[in-house]
């Protein structure tokens, strides 16, 4: 019995009914189902049936089973290598192994796993790009000739082929429509090449994998090791591989500041308590450092062990939640001693089952942020909780292409009509509907194709003039087809940190220190060190504290232990650990930015933080003495506790003393009775500032002791075990302590939210905070920002968990639309799965709505959910990783270049680098974008109709033949050099100036109705058209009937001049571009007269009746209109006509 590993048995000693299985005491109760199922599974699975069924006939497994030093060490490994003792195994049913279902994804993986595992998982490849060289066009052709005016006009060009429908030059057909699909086509292959190196960089970073050493080290342990094999024997093998060829079941070794290829469980640091940091601000937007842990008992092991152990680790199906993970660790036999006896146990030890939580885990995209860690990949590719919370990208297209679209098919069906009147008023006489075709052609310019180089133009310069505004240095216009949806946004989603927020440790401010009868601001922190320093000048030389029992009776202390007492109470009550960096500075981390910032501000008070470990923490005191302290207990903050504890001992004087901090809403009732807190907890928020109440309770050993005990036997409960251990803290600890302080601090907001969101919310945008962070965080930052008007009713909705709760809610809410609601990540998923439809309808009335504890999908399902159901335009902005299925689902998305990195930036629409440049963005670019084309297309689409009206005058009165009017040159002309640049202009033109756009944000509200351009519009322009085309064609007839073979060159010369006079008509500001294109394309036009002599008869153009009788026509055709609109700028002036 003398050989029996005793040490292993008092491990295993607590023994669950199952004999074979022994459970970790640390396992959370929310995954004891699953940990007695993949403990019994990895037993059953172990003992020759599932397991020797799959890898009875793998010869790399066989080999590799042979290779281990488990073959060298006497056990029999014959044909049931697997098979433990007897006495720790029961027979028994072989339960289906999980990763072997096709509907359930769980997976058991050994370490070491064969090729016939690894295969089973998907690939760790990064893929974001939209084409490969099958389906780029395709796709492409898919995407532009969906729009029916492009495939409008691909019919028209295709029909010049035919003989019978051939009417003026095919190139005029032709050429518009092939320029602007491979201008598209060369920019979507740009944009995806440039995706496919960044995939390729990603996929190419070269990670560390351990492998086994080989077997002449494993032969090395029959003699004594010289330092190599000793060397060798506690490090295993390594080699270099792309992050695409990592496979699930492979042994990883990072680096500080590697970026984590893959979701791994961690299973050893270089840090001998087992811990490291990471930073996952690319994957929930956070900046702070989170700590996570190795399992303990591979923490043990060397390198050279961890290669060799036989162990499985069993993970619940990839999910989407990255706060969730389920997972066991089961070590099959421990691994050998470098150095053996000859001696073996009598009875194998049955297998150890650890629990591993997120705590374990490190998801794919974190950075390791401190020292090196070994892992073992669980989840590879797609499986990732980073690319399950990432959404592939659509091709956005902006609302104003989709109202042309729709215009376009009124047009169309106009053509059609005329083209059949037409015919039908001939009698359908002979081949008709040749007829009807070529008047379909003839008509084509009604939809002309000149409209999407315009509009793509016009585009081009509004992204132009955004990225070179010296008001909003380095914005970046990535999707050039969006400037115009800038200008009619109803909805405005934004991330919290990094975006409303300052992004940083250093992003809180501590305002005030209130103790009741003393209050200290933020300009007397000076105040508070002196009275810190005053209370430690009394310090014995082994800097220890005065107990309770030498301080004078509470409430005639002095005033600097009181002082002393609540500094001392928040260097102490945290989860802050010091890290000493490369140049000797110290970071401090923590899994929340407001520890730090407390532990930041005692030390800028004179009491630091210098040494923290799990079990012991040391302060250095302003004379430069240290307190040591043991930490006995920690009880985490968590949403539904709102409170943090910490049980400490001083090492120096023994006493044991229980701090705590929190809420107000909780603290009001564990600390004694006072008379102030609730007053002044109220005054602060009503300041924006985040409130923190400070107590304490001192401990006798024996109390200490039966809570100790009270809480072990609760924490080691299967059952109901967090409700167990917190009805413990509360009976022991939570009641009567004694109230030390109340702080408040104030998040610091970038520069001019607070203006910006105020502007805003004038022009009519409602704005949504949608963050991961904490309810109690955000619901203050709501405040400070001012999202939530002064005296504005809050409603809370948290922790919702049935139907009832969630319909009592909504019928409140139903009633108080005018409140800001604030709702967390659970309560918001069940609104949606149960009542979408209700809650999304009185959500979009409320003036604010703050959502808390949003995973990254939630932002992105809540961005589409609101589009659907309002069809308003939404802009969603963010900063970081977690905010990129969010910009990406929204109508225009905006990325701030920021500390998280560019990520966000990439993949917006739109990058700027603060948030408060949507200002200028929104009031001013996007509002001129919109009306420019807005005023662009309608003016294009009458260029067209106009024409369209004189043919159908001119085939009217030449018996109803499909003969053109204008052939060649002339069309080519009046699409481009007659007309283009004067029309083009209008892109310029704005109707206020800038101050006046930011000053009077109500300007904006108008825009959002969509009435720039709508039915109504289009219906004036319409009826504009059909009086100028018939005009003209009628004048042109009337005054110069006995010059009708000049029919053309009267028509024509009246259509351009009318065209012009129609553009100054349509200008609100002029700007000099615009007088040089009507002057310049003026005297093109005269001047082409002398090089057309096919159309135009030189000697009867130059003569004084041709000018006074074109005169005439234009005046006839124009001045009417310009009469018309003086009077509704008198009678019913614009909006921003009234500023002026």
């Amino acid at each position: 019995m003398s050989d029996i590993p005793l040490h292993k048995i008092r491990r295993n000693k607590r023994l669950t009914e199952d004999p074979g299985i022994a459970l970790s005491p640390d396992m959370p109760s929310s995954s004891t189902a699953k940990a007695a199922i993949a403990s019994r599974r990895n037993r059953d699975y172990n003992t020759g049936g599932r397991r020797n069924e799959r890898y009875v006939d793998d010869s790399e497994e066989e080999t590799a089973l042979i290779g281990t030093p488990y073959g060298e060490d006497g056990d029999d490994y014959d044909g049931t290598r697997r098979n433990l003792s007897p006495v720790c195994r029961t027979p028994g049913p072989t339960p289906k192994s999980p990763g072997l279902s096709p509907k359930d994804n769980s997976r058991t993986i050994p370490f070491n796993p064969p090729n016939k595992v690894q295969s089973r998982y998907p690939p760790n490849t990064v893929r974001n790009q939209k084409y490969n060289a099958f389906t780029f066009l395709p796709i492409v052709f898919y995407e532009q000739f969906k729009f029916f005016f492009n495939l409008y006009f691909l019919l028209v060009a295709l029909s010049q082929f035919v003989p019978a429908l051939k009417i003026g030059f095919i190139v005029t057909y032709i050429a518009p429509l092939a320029f602007v699909l491979f201008v598209t086509m060369g920019k979507e292959a740009y944009d995806d090449y440039k995706r496919h190196l960044r995939d390729r960089e990603a996929n190419s970073q070269r990670y560390l994998i351990l492998s086994p050493p080989s077997d002449s080290v494993s032969l090395s342990r029959s003699h004594s090791p010289t330092d190599e094999e000793a060397y060798l024997n506690t490090h295993a093998n390594t080699r270099s591989v792309p992050s695409s060829s990592l496979r699930v079941g492979d042994l990883i070794h990072l680096e500080k500041n590697q970026r984590v290829p893959a979701d791994i469980v961690l299973l050893r640091t270089s840090e001998s308590s087992g811990t490291c940091f990471i930073r996952t601000d690319q994957l929930d937007g956070e900046t702070d450092w989170k700590l996570r842990v190795a399992v303990p008992e591979c923490q043990k092991l060397d390198e050279g062990d961890l290669v060799r152990l036989d162990a499985e680790i069993y993970a619940d199906a990839p999910i989407k939640d990255i706060h969730t993970f389920i997972g066991t660790f089961t070590m099959n036999k421990p691994p050998p001693p470098a150095t053996e006896s000859q001696s073996l146990p009598l009875h194998p030890l049955p297998p150890t089952v650890s629990p591993l939580t997120v705590e374990n885990v490190l998801w794919s995209n974190t950075v390791l942020a401190a020292g090196s860690a070994v892992g073992f990949v669980v989840y590879t590719g797609a499986e990732t909780r980073a690319v399950m919370n990432t959404s592939h990208p659509e091709t956005k297209v902006g609302l104003l292409d989709l109202e042309i679209n729709k215009l376009s098919k009124i047009l169309c069906a106009v053509t059609f009509a005329l083209s059949l009147v037409l015919v039908a008023l001939n009698g359908f006489r002979g081949q008709w509907y040749v007829y009807v075709f070529r008047f379909l052609i003839l008509f084509s310019s009604i939809i002309p194709i000149s409209l999407r180089v315009n509009l793509d133009m016009g585009k081009t310069v509004y992204a132009q003039q955004i990225m070179n505004d010296a008001e909003i240095p380095n914005t970046i216009v990535r999707t050039s087809t969006l400037p115009e949806e800038l200008g009619r946004i109803t909805y405005l989603l934004s991330d919290k940190t990094g975006t409303l927020t300052q992004n940083g440790l250093f992003k809180m401010e501590m305002k005030k220190l209130h103790m009741g009868t003393m209050s200290y601001g933020s300009d007397s922190m000076d105040e508070v060190a002196h009275q810190l320093a005053t209370a430690f000048g009394g310090l014995g030389e082994h800097g220890s504290l005065a107990t309770g029992a030498q301080l004078a009776i509470r409430g005639r202390r002095d005033m600097s232990s009181r002082v002393r007492d609540v500094v001392l109470s928040l260097a102490l009550c945290h989860n802050v650990t010091p890290v000493n960096n490369d140049d000797g500075t110290v970071t401090y981390q923590a899994s929340s930015p407001d520890e730090v910032a407390i532990v930041t501000w005692t030390a800028s008070l004179g009491l630091t933080l210098t040494f923290r470990d799990r079990t012991r923490m040391q302060l250095r005191t302003p004379g430069g003495a240290t307190l040591s302290y043991d930490i006995l207990d920690i009880f985490p903050f968590t949403s539904e506790s709102k409170r943090m504890g910490i049980v400490v001992r001083e090492i120096s004087s023994g006493e044991i003393i229980f701090f705590q901090k929190g809420a107000d809403v909780v603290m009001t009732k564990i600390v004694q009775r006072n008379d102030w807190l609730e007053e002044e907890t109220a005054n602060m928020a009503r300041e924006g500032l985040r409130t923190l109440v400070v107590a304490r309770k001192r401990l006798s050993s024996t109390l200490y002791a039966e809570f100790a005990k009270a809480y072990h036997a609760a924490s080691i409960s299967l059952e109901g075990r967090t409700d167990a251990m917190a009805q413990v803290v509360e009976e022991y600890l939570e009641h009567d302590l004694e109230l030390l302080g109340l702080t408040g601090v104030e998040d610091k907001l970038q520069d001019d939210v607070k203006s910006t969101l105020e502007l805003l919310r004038n022009a009519g945008i409602k704005i949504w905070m949608l963050t991961g962070d904490k309810v109690e965080t955000a619901r203050c930052i709501a405040i400070s920002t001012k999202l939530v008007a002064r005296n504005q009713y809050i409603h809370e909705l948290s922790r919702l968990k049935t139907a009832d709760q969630v319909r009592d809610q909504l019928d409140f809410l139903q009633n108080k639309l005018d409140c800001c609601l604030v709702i967390d990540g659970e309560s918001l998923q069940l609104c949606l799965n149960l009542f979408k439809n209700e809650f999304i309808e009185i959500a979009t009335k409320l003036s604010a709505v703050v959502a808390c504890r949003c995973s990254p999908t939630q932002k992105a399902d809540v961005a589409r959910l609101i589009r659907s159901h309002t069809k308003k335009r939404v802009c969603c902005i963010g900063d970081g990783g977690n905010d990129v299925s969010m910009i990406q689902a929204a109508d225009v998305g905006v990325g701030i270049v920021g500390k998280e990195g560019k990520q966000a930036s990439l993949a917006a629409d739109f990058s700027v680098t603060q948030f408060s440049f949507l200002t200028k963005l929104l009031l001013w670019h996007g509002r001129n974008s919109y009306r420019r084309s807005a005023k662009l297309a309608q003016f294009v689409i009458h260029r067209g109709l106009i024409i369209s009206i004189m043919q159908a005058v001119f085939s009217a009165i030449f018996y109803f033949a499909p003969i053109a009017l204008y052939q060649g040159w002339l069309m080519v002309g009046y699409a481009t050099i007659y007309t283009m640049a004067p029309v083009f202009s209008l892109v310029l033109d704005r109707d206020v100036n800038e101050d006046l756009a930011l000053l009077y944000p109500e300007l904006y509200k108008e825009l959002t109705k969509g009435r720039a351009l709508s039915y109504k519009t289009f219906f004036q322009w319409l009826m504009i058209s059909l009086y100028q085309g018939a005009a003209i064609m009628i004048m042109s007839l009337v005054l110069f009937e006995n010059e009708f073979l000049h029919i053309v060159s009267i028509s024509f010369t009246a259509l351009i001049i009318n065209e012009l006079f129609m553009v100054a008509l349509e200008i609100t500001t002029w700007h000099i571009y615009m007088v040089v294109s009507e002057v310049v394309t003026l005297f093109f036009y005269i001047i082409s007269i002398a090089f057309l002599p096919a159309y135009f008869d030189l000697s009867f153009v130059v003569t004084l009746t041709f000018a006074w009788k074109v005169a005439v026509i234009v005046a006839i055709s124009a001045v009417p209109l310009y009469v018309i609109k003086l009077i509704h700028r008198r009678v019913a002036p614009a909006a921003s006509s009234k500023l002026l």
